[in-house]
C-alpha cells in the first residue's frame, strides 16, 4: 500500500507489556490496510512476541530501543538520560516525520514531557490538554484537560474548548458540540477565580457552542460534548468515573448471584445488560490524545490490554484523515502570525 498512516508504538509501556501491545498491534492491522505500526522495544523481547502471530507482510516493523522509562522516573531527567529509550525513540520518529502517531502505555510523566520536548506544540498552542473520550447516557463526551496541565490559566482552557470541539466534531462527529466548564453550580457567578476568569472568555468566543457551567453530576448524563477544566479536576473526574463504574458493575454481579432467583433473573437479562455494559467500557475508546502537537500522541492505561491497545492505533487514522492538526492551527494561530 502506498499511503500508510504510520503508527509507534511503546511496546514496553504498561503493566502488561510487551506482550498486549504487540497483541494489540497485530490486532490493529488485521483489521485496518491503512496502519503500519513501528514497534519500539527491546528487540528480543518484541520479536519473541511477534513471533507468535502471522500478519500482513511490511505492516509491522520492529524498531530497537534498549532502554525502558519505568513509571516512577523523573519524567524530565528520564527523556533526557535515556535517549534509546522506547518512549524518546518513538516520539523521535513522530519528530522527524516516519510516524504520524505515537502510543504508549506507559509512564504519563514522561509521554506528556517527551510530547512536548520532543514532538513540539504547534505554534501558538499555550500548553496541549490531555483529553480523553468518556461514556455518557447519549453517547461520549470529551474530558480536556485531564492531566497535562495541573495549574492552566484562562486563555489555557479557552484554547482546550477550541481543541476539543475541533476533535469532537471531526473525529467522533458531532456537529456543533456543546462545550461546558466544570463549575460547583450552574450560577456564572459561582466557581473558583479561575473558572470564574473564563466564563467569560468563553462566552465571547463565536466558534464555540457554548451552554455555560456543568456539574460533575451531569457529565454522565450527557449535559456536554466538550467537558472543559484544568487538569487536576479532570483527573479527579476521570478516576472517580472509573472507580465507581467498576464498583457498580461489582455490585451488579455481586446482586445477580445471591439467589436462585436473582440467578435466574440474571440469564434473562445478561444478553441485554453485556451490550448495556459495552457502551460503559473506556477500554473500546482508546487512549487520550495529546492535542496541540505537531505530530499525535496518545497516551492509554499503564493496565492496557490488546483491545484497548488496538483502538488506540485505529483512533490516529481518523486523526490523519480529517487533518486535526490544520483544523487546530487554523483555530489557533493568530491570523497575522498565519
Amino acid at each position: 500500500m502506498s499511503e500508510w498512516i504510520n503508527v509507534a508504538v511503546d511496546a514496553m509501556g504498561g503493566d502488561n507489556a510487551p506482550a498486549e501491545v504487540v497483541k494489540g498491534a497485530v490486532e490493529a492491522v488485521m483489521e485496518s490496510r491503512k496502519i503500519k505500526v513501528f514497534l519500539v522495544g527491546r528487540e528480543d523481547a518484541v520479536k519473541a512476541e511477534f513471533a507468535k502471530y502471522t500478519v500482513p507482510e511490511g505492516q509491522i516493523e520492529v524498531v530497537p530501543a534498549s532502554e525502558v522509562i519505568e513509571t516512577a522516573e523523573p519524567p524530565v531527567a528520564a527523556i533526557r538520560a535515556k535517549k534509546d529509550s522506547s518512549i524518546v525513540k518513538g516520539m523521535k520518529l513522530v519528530k522527524e516525520g516516519s510516524c504520524d502517531a505515537f502510543v504508549s502505555a506507559g509512564s504519563t510523566g514522561a509521554v506528556l514531557v517527551g510530547g512536548q520536548v520532543l514532538v513540539g506544540r504547534i505554534k501558538g498552542v499555550e500548553r496541549p490538554p490531555l483529553a480523553p473520550v468518556i461514556p455518557t447516557v447519549n453517547g461520549v463526551a470529551l474530558l480536556i484537560d485531564c492531566g497535562a496541565n495541573v495549574d492552566a490559566r484562562p486563555s489555557h482552557l479557552v484554547q482546550f474548548a477550541k481543541m476539543g470541539s475541533i476533535y469532537m466534531e471531526h473525529i467522533m462527529g458531532v456537529k456543533q458540540p456543546r462545550v461546558g466548564i466544570v463549575n460547583i453550580g450552574a450560577e456564572e457567578e459561582k466557581g473558583n477565580a479561575l473558572v470564574k476568569e473564563t466564563f467569560p472568555l468563553l462566552k465571547e468566543c463565536r466558534d464555540l457552542n457554548f451552554i455555560g457551567s456543568v456539574e460533575a453530576r451531569d457529565i454522565p448524563l450527557g449535559a456536554a460534548d466538550v467537558i472543559v477544566c484544568e487538569a487536576f479536576v479532570g483527573n479527579v473526574i476521570l478516576k472517580m468515573y472509573e472507580g465507581v463504574g467498576g464498583a457498580l458493575i461489582q455490585e451488579v454481579k455481586k446482586g445477580m448471584m445471591s439467589t436462585l432467583r436473582s440467578k435466574i433473573g440474571a440469564l434473562l437479562v445478561k444478553p441485554a445488560l453485556k451490550e448495556t455494559l459495552k457502551a460503559f467500557d473506556l477500554e473500546q475508546y482508546g487512549g487520550a490524545p495529546l492535542l496541540g502537537l505537531h505530530g499525535l500522541v496518545v497516551k492509554t492505561h499503564g493496565s492496557s490490554r490488546s483491545v484497548e491497545i488496538k483502538n488506540s492505533i485505529l483512533q490516529c487514522i481518523a486523526f490523519k484523515e480529517q487533518k486535526i492538526n490544520d483544523k487546530i492551527r487554523e483555530q489557533i494561530v493568530p491570523k497575522e502570525e498565519a
